[in-house]
Protein backbone atom coordinates (compact mmCIF):
# COMPACT_ATOMS: atom_id res chain seq x y z
CA UNK A 1 0.00 0.00 0.00
CA UNK A 2 1.30 3.41 -0.83
CA UNK A 3 2.08 5.52 2.39
CA UNK A 4 0.58 8.91 2.77
CA UNK A 5 1.96 12.13 4.44
CA UNK A 6 -0.19 14.13 6.42
CA UNK A 7 0.06 18.09 5.65
CA UNK A 8 -1.96 21.30 6.09
CA UNK A 9 -2.59 24.01 3.97
CA UNK A 10 -3.99 27.86 4.74
CA UNK A 11 -7.46 28.68 2.86
CA UNK A 12 -8.39 32.07 2.11
CA UNK A 13 -9.99 32.63 5.61
CA UNK A 14 -6.61 31.16 7.25
CA UNK A 15 -8.15 28.05 8.52
CA UNK A 16 -5.56 24.94 8.30
CA UNK A 17 -7.27 22.51 6.40
CA UNK A 18 -5.76 18.65 6.93
CA UNK A 19 -5.39 16.80 3.31
CA UNK A 20 -3.06 13.41 2.38
CA UNK A 21 -0.59 13.28 -0.29
CA UNK A 22 0.60 10.19 -1.40
CA UNK A 23 3.79 11.17 -3.40
CA UNK A 24 4.34 9.23 -7.00
CA UNK A 25 6.35 6.05 -6.64
CA UNK A 26 7.84 6.50 -10.13
CA UNK A 27 8.06 9.29 -12.83
CA UNK A 28 8.16 8.71 -16.49
CA UNK A 29 8.78 12.26 -17.06
CA UNK A 30 9.45 15.82 -17.16
CA UNK A 31 5.91 16.63 -16.03
CA UNK A 32 4.37 16.32 -12.88
CA UNK A 33 0.92 14.71 -12.69
CA UNK A 34 -1.64 14.44 -9.88
CA UNK A 35 -5.50 12.78 -9.19
CA UNK A 36 -6.96 15.15 -6.66
CA UNK A 37 -10.04 13.62 -4.43
CA UNK A 38 -13.14 14.58 -2.80
CA UNK A 39 -14.68 12.44 -0.18
CA UNK A 40 -18.63 11.89 0.18
CA UNK A 41 -21.09 13.65 3.00
CA UNK A 42 -20.39 12.88 6.10
CA UNK A 43 -16.61 11.11 5.61
CA UNK A 44 -12.94 12.21 5.06
CA UNK A 45 -9.79 11.53 3.04
CA UNK A 46 -9.15 8.44 4.53
CA UNK A 47 -11.78 6.79 3.34
CA UNK A 48 -10.45 7.13 0.00
CA UNK A 49 -6.99 5.45 0.65
CA UNK A 50 -8.00 2.39 -0.93
CA UNK A 51 -8.44 4.14 -4.33
CA UNK A 52 -4.80 5.34 -4.64
CA UNK A 53 -3.46 1.88 -5.03
CA UNK A 54 -6.55 0.42 -6.55
CA UNK A 55 -6.56 2.89 -9.45
CA UNK A 56 -2.80 1.78 -9.88
CA UNK A 57 -0.92 4.81 -11.36
CA UNK A 58 2.19 5.07 -10.18
CA UNK A 59 3.67 7.80 -12.03
CA UNK A 60 0.71 10.36 -10.09
CA UNK A 61 0.75 12.10 -7.34
CA UNK A 62 -2.70 12.01 -5.45
CA UNK A 63 -3.97 13.95 -2.97
CA UNK A 64 -7.33 13.94 -0.70
CA UNK A 65 -8.63 17.02 1.96
CA UNK A 66 -10.57 16.86 4.82
CA UNK A 67 -13.32 19.06 4.43
CA UNK A 68 -13.69 21.85 6.90
CA UNK A 69 -16.14 20.36 9.55
CA UNK A 70 -14.87 17.05 8.58
CA UNK A 71 -12.04 14.67 9.41
CA UNK A 72 -9.10 15.77 10.93
CA UNK A 73 -10.18 19.57 9.10
CA UNK A 74 -11.51 22.49 12.08
CA UNK A 75 -14.51 23.71 12.41
CA UNK A 76 -18.41 22.64 13.24
CA UNK A 77 -18.85 19.13 12.42
CA UNK A 78 -20.69 19.23 9.25
CA UNK A 79 -20.94 22.77 8.85
CA UNK A 80 -19.43 25.37 7.04
CA UNK A 81 -20.01 29.48 6.75
CA UNK A 82 -21.62 28.75 3.60
CA UNK A 83 -21.52 26.42 0.96
CA UNK A 84 -20.13 28.98 -1.35
CA UNK A 85 -16.90 29.28 1.22
CA UNK A 86 -16.66 25.53 0.71
CA UNK A 87 -16.37 25.65 -2.92
CA UNK A 88 -13.57 28.30 -2.67
CA UNK A 89 -12.02 26.46 -0.26
CA UNK A 90 -11.29 24.17 -3.23
CA UNK A 91 -10.27 26.68 -5.19
CA UNK A 92 -7.48 27.62 -2.01
CA UNK A 93 -6.44 24.05 -2.10
CA UNK A 94 -5.78 23.81 -6.00
CA UNK A 95 -3.79 27.27 -5.87
CA UNK A 96 -1.70 25.20 -2.67
CA UNK A 97 -0.96 21.92 -4.50
CA UNK A 98 0.23 24.14 -7.57
CA UNK A 99 2.56 26.54 -5.41
CA UNK A 100 3.75 23.97 -2.99
CA UNK A 101 4.26 21.15 -4.72
CA UNK A 102 4.42 22.38 -8.27
CA UNK A 103 1.95 20.51 -10.04
CA UNK A 104 0.12 22.80 -12.17
CA UNK A 105 -3.95 22.60 -12.84
CA UNK A 106 -3.79 21.42 -16.43
CA UNK A 107 -1.77 18.48 -15.57
CA UNK A 108 -4.58 17.59 -12.51
CA UNK A 109 -7.27 15.51 -12.46
CA UNK A 110 -10.18 15.62 -10.24
CA UNK A 111 -12.28 12.58 -9.05
CA UNK A 112 -15.52 13.54 -6.44
CA UNK A 113 -18.26 11.29 -4.89
CA UNK A 114 -21.39 12.59 -3.44
CA UNK A 115 -21.88 16.05 -1.58
CA UNK A 116 -17.75 16.61 -2.76
CA UNK A 117 -19.04 15.91 -6.51
CA UNK A 118 -21.48 18.76 -6.12
CA UNK A 119 -18.98 21.18 -4.64
CA UNK A 120 -16.93 20.43 -7.47
CA UNK A 121 -19.39 20.71 -10.16
CA UNK A 122 -19.90 24.02 -8.66
CA UNK A 123 -16.61 24.90 -8.16
CA UNK A 124 -15.79 23.90 -12.13
CA UNK A 125 -18.85 25.78 -12.94
CA UNK A 126 -17.94 29.08 -10.94
CA UNK A 127 -13.83 29.42 -11.01
CA UNK A 128 -13.76 27.45 -14.69
CA UNK A 129 -10.72 25.34 -13.90
CA UNK A 130 -8.17 24.48 -16.38
CA UNK A 131 -8.00 20.51 -15.15
CA UNK A 132 -7.65 17.78 -17.37
CA UNK A 133 -10.97 15.83 -16.35
CA UNK A 134 -13.58 15.70 -14.11
CA UNK A 135 -14.80 12.29 -12.88
CA UNK A 136 -18.04 12.51 -10.65
CA UNK A 137 -19.64 9.56 -8.96
CA UNK A 138 -22.96 9.81 -8.22
CA UNK A 139 -23.27 13.55 -7.74
CA UNK A 140 -26.24 14.39 -4.68
CA UNK A 141 -27.49 17.04 -7.04
CA UNK A 142 -31.09 16.08 -5.00
CA UNK A 143 -31.03 13.91 -1.71
CA UNK A 144 -33.56 11.48 -1.23
CA UNK A 145 -34.98 13.41 2.13
CA UNK A 146 -38.68 10.67 2.02
CA UNK A 147 -40.34 13.42 3.67
CA UNK A 148 -43.04 15.44 1.59
CA UNK A 149 -42.34 19.16 1.39
CA UNK A 150 -38.68 18.63 3.71
CA UNK A 151 -36.95 21.43 1.89
CA UNK A 152 -39.47 23.64 2.61
CA UNK A 153 -40.23 22.31 6.15
CA UNK A 154 -36.23 23.24 6.93
CA UNK A 155 -36.46 26.70 5.51
CA UNK A 156 -39.31 27.44 7.87
CA UNK A 157 -37.26 26.03 11.31
CA UNK A 158 -34.41 27.81 9.72
CA UNK A 159 -36.48 30.92 9.73
CA UNK A 160 -37.75 30.48 13.28
CA UNK A 161 -34.71 28.62 15.15
CA UNK A 162 -31.10 29.86 13.00
CA UNK A 163 -28.93 27.35 11.45
CA UNK A 164 -29.41 23.91 12.92
CA UNK A 165 -28.09 20.22 12.58
CA UNK A 166 -30.01 17.00 11.24
CA UNK A 167 -28.64 13.27 11.31
CA UNK A 168 -28.12 11.66 8.26
CA UNK A 169 -30.20 8.56 7.51
CA UNK A 170 -27.71 7.02 5.34
CA UNK A 171 -26.57 3.61 7.07
CA UNK A 172 -23.43 1.45 5.64
CA UNK A 173 -25.58 -0.78 4.00
CA UNK A 174 -27.12 1.81 1.56
CA UNK A 175 -23.26 2.32 0.24
CA UNK A 176 -21.68 -1.10 -0.19
CA UNK A 177 -22.07 -4.98 -0.33
CA UNK A 178 -18.97 -5.62 1.66
CA UNK A 179 -18.97 -6.90 5.42
CA UNK A 180 -15.30 -5.29 6.12
CA UNK A 181 -15.85 -1.88 4.05
CA UNK A 182 -19.92 -1.63 6.12
CA UNK A 183 -17.94 -2.30 9.36
CA UNK A 184 -15.00 0.07 9.07
CA UNK A 185 -17.83 2.35 8.05
CA UNK A 186 -19.57 2.02 11.67
CA UNK A 187 -16.74 1.99 13.51
CA UNK A 188 -15.28 4.57 11.73
CA UNK A 189 -14.42 7.35 14.47
CA UNK A 190 -13.88 10.35 12.24
CA UNK A 191 -17.28 9.84 10.09
CA UNK A 192 -19.76 13.06 11.02
CA UNK A 193 -23.39 11.80 11.37
CA UNK A 194 -24.84 15.91 11.37
CA UNK A 195 -24.77 18.03 8.51
CA UNK A 196 -26.03 21.55 8.97
CA UNK A 197 -29.10 22.93 7.38
CA UNK A 198 -27.37 25.57 6.31
CA UNK A 199 -25.15 23.66 4.41
CA UNK A 200 -27.93 21.16 3.16
CA UNK A 201 -29.49 23.68 1.77
CA UNK A 202 -27.21 25.46 0.32
CA UNK A 203 -26.01 21.87 -1.34
CA UNK A 204 -29.69 21.61 -2.83
CA UNK A 205 -29.78 25.66 -4.11
CA UNK A 206 -25.92 25.18 -5.63
CA UNK A 207 -27.23 21.83 -7.53
CA UNK A 208 -30.19 23.29 -8.93
CA UNK A 209 -28.22 26.25 -10.42
CA UNK A 210 -25.18 24.07 -11.67
CA UNK A 211 -27.45 21.63 -13.41
CA UNK A 212 -29.73 24.25 -14.70
CA UNK A 213 -26.65 25.46 -16.23
CA UNK A 214 -23.83 22.55 -17.04
CA UNK A 215 -23.11 23.75 -20.39
CA UNK A 216 -21.17 26.34 -19.07
CA UNK A 217 -19.01 23.51 -17.50
CA UNK A 218 -16.17 22.92 -20.70
CA UNK A 219 -13.40 20.49 -18.74
CA UNK A 220 -13.94 16.59 -20.19
CA UNK A 221 -16.12 14.85 -17.39
CA UNK A 222 -17.18 11.46 -16.88
CA UNK A 223 -20.24 10.84 -14.83
CA UNK A 224 -20.64 7.31 -12.42
CA UNK A 225 -24.65 7.02 -12.39
CA UNK A 226 -26.24 4.55 -9.76
CA UNK A 227 -30.26 3.69 -10.34
CA UNK A 228 -30.32 1.80 -7.59
CA UNK A 229 -29.56 4.66 -5.14
CA UNK A 230 -31.16 4.86 -2.02
CA UNK A 231 -29.63 8.32 -1.23
CA UNK A 232 -29.23 10.16 -4.61
CA UNK A 233 -32.18 11.17 -7.12
CA UNK A 234 -31.27 9.72 -10.63
CA UNK A 235 -33.17 12.50 -12.98
CA UNK A 236 -30.72 15.49 -12.21
CA UNK A 237 -27.81 13.18 -12.94
CA UNK A 238 -29.27 12.40 -15.92
CA UNK A 239 -30.09 16.21 -17.01
CA UNK A 240 -26.88 17.49 -16.20
CA UNK A 241 -24.86 14.87 -18.07
CA UNK A 242 -27.46 16.31 -20.96
CA UNK A 243 -26.47 19.25 -20.46
CA UNK A 244 -22.61 19.42 -20.30
CA UNK A 245 -20.55 21.64 -22.17
CA UNK A 246 -17.46 19.56 -22.73
CA UNK A 247 -17.39 17.65 -26.03
CA UNK A 248 -14.79 15.29 -24.14
CA UNK A 249 -17.66 13.55 -21.96
CA UNK A 250 -19.22 10.14 -21.03
CA UNK A 251 -21.62 8.50 -18.42
CA UNK A 252 -21.90 5.31 -17.19
CA UNK A 253 -24.67 4.04 -15.78
CA UNK A 254 -25.34 1.09 -13.34
CA UNK A 255 -28.88 0.06 -12.93
CA UNK A 256 -28.79 -2.57 -10.48
CA UNK A 257 -25.95 -1.25 -8.46
CA UNK A 258 -26.37 1.06 -5.36
CA UNK A 259 -23.50 3.51 -5.13
CA UNK A 260 -21.15 1.31 -7.12
CA UNK A 261 -19.52 4.37 -7.62
CA UNK A 262 -18.77 5.22 -4.32
CA UNK A 263 -15.24 4.39 -2.75
CA UNK A 264 -17.02 2.96 0.09
CA UNK A 265 -18.19 0.00 -2.15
Amino acid sequence: MRESRLLTFSTHDALELSYRHWPALSSTGPTRRAVVMFHRGHEHSGRLAHLVDELDLPDCDFFAWDARGHGLSPGTRGDSPSFATSVRDVQTFIDHIGSMHCIKEEDLAIVAQSVGAVVIATWAHDYAPKVRALVLASPAFKVKLYVPFARTGLRLIRAFRGNFFVDSYVKARFLTHDPARIQSYQQDPLITKAISVNMLLGLHEAARRVVADAQAIQIPTQLFISGADFVVEHKPQVTFFERLGSLGRSEKDFPNLVKYADPAS
